[in-house]
């Protein structure tokens, strides 16, 4: 049984744990890697009902943010009504079960609900095996972007390109 709900803060530490095994196979594969993200910064999105969590059989497979504003990273697109999807971390023990596809598939209905008009995420660098994963979920790759104005996001953005990818709603 697969249910896409908002996290607690009971959930709190197997976030951080999935977050610490995201990064520490980035490390392993990239220059670039999430940095120690801030309890309080979690907390917060569990506050404001930002904090996602994809359970399978009554665990968490997958762990994921979200918001309506994201103006550092999409600069004059940030006025397009959208919904920016951030910190995919997945459970090992579900991996290969093409959970961003089930991200997708809800935030299409969550958008819609919330009328925005794209689904947005970015990631950093020029991964290419992962351009073609998003890609094969329904992403459109909309190619590369030098950040200009970093203070404020997490450290792995500073100084960073990104890739960015929407889904056009409407």
């Amino acid at each position: 049984m697969m249910a896409i709900k908002n996290s607690t803060k009971a959930d709190i530490d197997e976030i951080f744990r999935l977050y610490k095994i995201a990064t520490d196979f980035q490390k392993t594969r990239f220059t670039v890697h999430w940095p120690e993200f801030e309890h309080g910064l979690v907390e917060k999105e569990i506050d404001e009902k930002r904090q996602w969590k994809l359970e399978i059989d009554g665990r968490i497979a997958c762990v994921w943010a979200t918001t309506f504003d994201d103006p550092q990273i999409w600069e004059e697109r940030n006025a397009d009504p959208a919904v920016y999807i951030h910190r995919i971390a997945t459970n090992p023990d579900f991996r290969g079960q093409n959970l961003v596809a089930e991200i997708v598939k809800w935030a299409r209905t969550y958008a819609s609900d919330h009328d925005k008009a794209y689904i947005r995420m970015d990631t950093v660098g020029d991964n290419t095996k992962l351009i073609n994963y998003y890609g094969k979920c329904g992403f459109e790759y909309l190619g590369p972007l030098k950040l200009s104005n970093t203070k404020g996001l997490p450290a792995h953005y500073d100084n960073a390109t990104v890739s960015l990818f929407e889904i056009r709603l409407k």
